[in-house]
């Protein structure tokens, strides 16, 4: 049995991980996934062995028994790049003669290297892992998007901060200006994307091994079974069998 593990990025979250079973959801971002040779894989009740894209905001379901899970913000220069190679399919796969089925990495600069051959197989730069920029344009959203990626080095900035109106106000828009302003640089409306990020706040508070409690405090949930609902129609799973997925 693989010890399960998850790391996070700016813009993306990796997991390599066993005996994931996530029930159908759906999030905003793009997901890659890479199944071992000797993995049984799942996807919408079909058998999967090859390398997967799935576009954002494709809700789906998932069984697999090991391998890797990538989860990438379309805003992102890799979400961009994956963008591309979906080609506006909802789901597209790609032959890989690579395995990855070699024991499992012990960090995140390991568990980077192990996906040279998905990123060799797409043609896409594998450096964006570890530097993967926004591609918003607009300076404002830039540097809201920035204030926001605090987040991944600290605890979670309260939502009560990230109120639409109150952010409209920092950047000299109006709230419907605003609105307008994110959800065409960012491809995705503020809320939900909002949202996602509080999501992966508090799956960050999880892995430094504080409680859901605490997690769903820090991320601004009024309590962790608004956490657990809202991470189960956001990733399949409930909070308990994403705790599992740290052990």
């Amino acid at each position: 049995m693989i010890t399960p593990n998850v790391w996070i990025n700016t813009g993306l979250v990796l997991i390599y991980g066993s005996q994931i079973d996530a029930d159908y959801h759906e999030h905003v971002a793009i997901q890659v996934i890479w199944p071992s040779r000797d993995s049984v894989c799942e996807l919408n009740g079909e058998p999967v062995q090859s390398l997967t894209v799935i576009a954002s905001r494709q809700r789906h379901c998932l069984k697999i028994s090991k391998g890797w899970i990538l989860l990438v913000e379309p805003n992102s220069q890799l979400g961009e790049q994956l963008e591309a190679k979906l080609q506006g399919q909802p789901i597209v796969s790609f032959e890989l003669s690579a395995d990855n089925k070699a024991h499992s990495p012990v960090d995140k600069k390991s568990a980077f290297k192990r996906l040279n051959p998905l990123f060799e197989s797409m043609s896409i730069a594998q450096t964006l892992l570890n530097l993967n920029q926004s591609s918003v344009t607009d300076e404002r959203i830039q540097k809201l998007l920035k204030d926001l990626d605090g987040c991944f080095v600290a605890d979670c900035i309260k939502p009560a901060h990230w109120r639409a109106a109150d952010v409209a106000q920092t950047l000299n828009l109006s709230k419907s200006r605003f609105l307008h302003l994110f959800r065409d640089q960012v491809g995705i409306a503020w809320r939900p994307f909002l949202l996602w990020r509080r999501l992966i706040c508090a799956l960050q508070t999880l892995i430094s091994g504080r409680s859901a409690t605490e997690a769903a405090y820090l991320a601004g949930f009024a309590d962790s079974a608004h956490l657990s609902r809202t991470f189960r129609s956001t990733f399949g799973m409930n909070i308990m069998q994403a705790k599992n997925l740290l052990k």
